[in-house]
């Protein structure tokens, strides 16, 4: 057949082409392939001990206990589905995750959840804080992914912000013989304005070269509190810039939604992370960041799990106290609940946690969610791997490979957050080997091919 373009006039358009191609797909790698916390728990440094992470387990196991110690109680307080052994499944897990690992995430705060002290108090903190890091690193007592979060980079508060940084860092690092824990990064709040994220990776490559670690270990993870975080002063979108200021250092964007709805000027009443003003957050965050494999984390619940009436020595609790108790706790948790759900139906796989009564909750919402859509999942991607397996050397014999691709990722979350077992995920047609592929087309070609060739 005569055709008139030829490889000589098409070589110019396929370079540059090719060139863009690769610079989009630099830009736009796709979802991290690393684990990511559903949470983050966020506590004082004064208060951080390297044994931490068991005492909030411990707390929130006994919480769990007294206001739900059954699976048809935690159903009735949350409103979770009661068929079949739905509420028994769910249970089962959150107390296993409870025992075992009740906290993913663990922030180490010299913000608002440590106020302003004087510089010799912090001095201090930052000190104990890094002893303790390391004492439960060297002990394995600290939780998978941990880090701390420093004041903002304010002209008011930089100096401190970097001399706390300074100390906790050397510290950690003497005590440490030179080791940071897996995946450490430091939270930068309030941000507005590359410049303060920029001066944060180079106060960082500084701390790692005079302390010989590789430039680029200690990761950055950015807190969206303010407006200016969104646009600049013409209007553009702000977040891939605040973003690529990190010198490839940020792993994650956080929303810090109170602070952000105060900006806005909505009163304290009716701030709550349903608020509009939040779900407009959400989407313009996710929007300028999807595909870039920066991970996002909503925000907390700030309404606290704590039971009205308290056990005095030798006094028990009146049997109308004890009710009184039991309705309280169940009306935050479901609130809480309400507000991680909102966040999962999203695509905000990952919220703040501020009290350990929240962790039971969480892993309830967390867990739910994906069982929930268990069977439906299972049934569909089966579908789509049967389709995909057939032999045909016509066109594509699937139409939505975004929608295979979107039911793995549902498995992959499920499986990574500890929802889902691995019998669950393999039920569902997949191998250990393709699962760990992360690619619906890598899995759809690998069949393909074995069929064709068989």
């Amino acid at each position: 057949m005569k055709t008139t373009l030829t490889e000589a006039s098409l070589s110019g358009v396929r370079e540059a082409l090719r060139q863009a191609n690769a610079g989009f797909e630099r830009a736009y790698p796709g979802d991290s392939t690393q684990r990511q916390p559903v949470h983050v728990v966020y506590g004082g440094a004064h208060l951080f001990r390297a044994e931490t992470a068991r005492k909030l387990g411990g707390i929130a196991l006994n919480t769990l206990k007294s206001y739900a110690p059954d699976a048809p109680v935690l159903a009735h307080g949350l409103g979770l589905p009661q068929r079949g052994r739905f509420a028994q499944r769910v249970y089962a897990r959150v107390v296993a995750k409870l025992e075992h690992e009740p906290v993913e995430d663990l922030r180490i705060d010299f913000e608002d959840g440590y106020g302003h002290r004087s510089d010799a108090e912090e001095d201090g903190h930052a000190v104990s804080a890094a002893e303790e890091m390391a004492r439960g690193l060297a002990q394995e007592l600290l939780p998978p992914f941990i880090g701390i979060r420093v004041k903002s980079f304010t002209e008011e508060l930089f100096d401190r912000a970097t001399r706390t940084l300074d100390l906790f860092l050397t510290t950690l690092l003497e005590r440490s013989g030179g080791k940071l824990p897996p995946g450490f990064v430091v939270t930068l709040p309030k941000v507005s304005l590359p410049e303060q994220v920029a001066a944060l990776a180079r106060v960082l490559e500084v701390l790692e070269t005079r302390h010989g670690l590789t430039v680029g270990t200690v990761g950055i993870e950015l807190m969206v509190e303010t407006p200016q975080a969104l646009f600049d002063q013409q209007g553009r979108l702000h977040l891939p810039t605040l973003v690529a200021a990190s010198a490839g250092r940020c792993t994650s964007v956080h929303l810090g939604v109170y602070d952000y709805t105060a900006a806005l000027g909505v009163s304290a009443h009716a701030q709550t992370m349903r608020h509009p003003a939040c779900d407009f957050l959400r989407d313009l965050v996710q929007v300028s960041l999807a595909g870039t494999g920066i991970r996002l984390a909503d925000g907390a619940t700030n309404v606290m799990p704590v039971p009205p009436h308290r056990v005095k020595q030798d006094e028990p609790l009146l049997p109308t106290e004890r009710r009184e108790n039991m309705e309280a706790v169940h009306r935050v948790w479901q609130l809480s609940y309400r507000h991680i759900r909102h966040s999962l139906e999203r695509g905000w796989y990952q919220g703040w946690d501020l009290h350990p009564g929240q962790l039971p909750v969480r892993y309830a919402a967390v867990y739910a969610f994906f069982l929930e859509g268990l069977d439906a999942a299972s049934r569909r991607l089966n579908a789509f791997m049967e389709k995909a397996a057939q032999a045909t050397l016509v066109g594509d014999v699937f139409d939505d490979a975004a929608t295979g691709q979107g039911l793995l990722n549902f498995f992959l979350r499920g499986l990574s957050c500890g929802a889902l077992t691995q019998d669950e995920v393999l039920a569902a047609g997949l191998t250990l080997e393709e699962l760990r592929s992360r690619s619906f087309r890598d899995i759809v070609a690998s069949r393909r091919a074995r069929t064709t060739s068989s």
